[in-house]
């Protein structure tokens, strides 16, 4: 739980820093989890050429390593939500029970009460984070969940029908953040703070010239630590120095009732204290409406998740 000055930093600065909230079970199983899912992908892989070091002996971050140098797709199968881009009808997704339990935790869940109230929906703007070292990744390597990601305000990579809409960010430490591993980095929220100007990049990120980066404060973090944000609060996150992979969950709720800015994405209640018995308490129901949204939008026009274009009046 939240003290009272904690409270009032995260509403004056949009932004907290709280360590030991996901507990180590939980994290432990995780890090299982995702360990079963890749030895699958890899063997696959391997099966059929596509990374050449044999799998007998390597560790989960020696294959993702070499899942990435071949040129295969570790990050979709391992991600928990749908791509902003074309899906299609076998878009791969993760979702089991040590992830959904890790959206469900319930020292998290407190924390979040605290800020935004006691009718919680797990928002469906979520993603995995495994970063590989920067001295590994390839000389055009722009993707923002691979590399450093760009400053960027939460409120503006969602639809706009989510603008007034009660949510904060959370942002999960797997293995320890820190400034030398790419942890992330924040400018303290405006008293005054709206949507700032953002260009459709390969990643959306602020318009230059609107933000001081020499403000930036970083925000290292210990595995089973989180970090809050304010959805109008500027962050990105540093470049991976190291020789190791960083790993993170960023995920969001909101309140029930409101827009996700991601509706066409499927939401559960995580918490509610006036209905108790609609909370999703079942893994395989949240990973059953993922699948039917998926065989859903598979057969519809791509829905664009970028509210800004590039011929905006600021980046152009």
């Amino acid at each position: 739980m939240l003290t009272q000055d904690q409270i009032g930093k995260f509403q004056a600065d949009g932004y907290l820093v709280v360590e030991d909230v996901i507990p180590g079970d939980v994290l432990d199983r995780v890090q299982t989890e995702y360990s079963d899912v890749l030895n699958r992908l890899y063997d696959g892989w391997y099966e059929k050429g596509l990374v050449k070091d044999e799998p007998s002996g390597m560790t989960f971050w020696d294959k993702l390593l070499s899942a990435y140098q071949a040129g295969c797709d570790y990050f979709q199968p391992l991600d928990i939500s749908l791509p902003g881009d074309r899906i299609m009808a076998d878009t791969p997704f993760h979702i089991g029970p040590a992830v959904f339990d890790l959206l469900t935790a319930q020292p998290m869940l407190d924390i979040v009460e605290q800020l935004i109230g006691s009718e919680l929906v797990s928002n469906p703007i979520q993603h995995v984070r495994l970063k590989p070292p920067a001295l590994k990744l390839s000389k055009d390597e722009v993707r923002a969940h691979i590399t450093a990601t760009d400053w960027h305000q939460d409120r503006a990579v969602a639809l706009e029908d989510a603008d007034q809409t009660d949510m904060v960010t959370v942002w999960i430490a797997v293995n320890d953040a820190t400034i030398e591993n790419g942890c992330l980095q924040v400018l303290p929220k405006a008293q005054d703070q709206s949507i700032l100007p953002h260009c459709a990049r390969t990643q959306t990120g602020i318009a230059n010239g609107f933000i001081d980066e020499d403000r930036a404060v970083p925000l290292p973090v210990k595995a089973g630590g989180i970090i809050l944000f304010h959805p109008l609060t500027p962050h990105a996150s540093l470049v991976n120095e190291t020789d190791r992979f960083r790993w993170s969950f960023d995920i969001r709720f909101s309140a029930a009732g409101q827009p996700t800015g991601r509706d066409h994405f499927p939401s559960f209640i995580a918490r509610s204290r006036s209905r108790p018995e609609t909370g999703l308490r079942d893994w395989r129901v949240c990973k059953s409406n993922w699948e039917a949204a998926r065989a859903r939008l598979a057969g519809q026009p791509h829905i664009d998740i970028h509210r800004w274009t590039s011929d905006s009046p600021f980046c152009a």
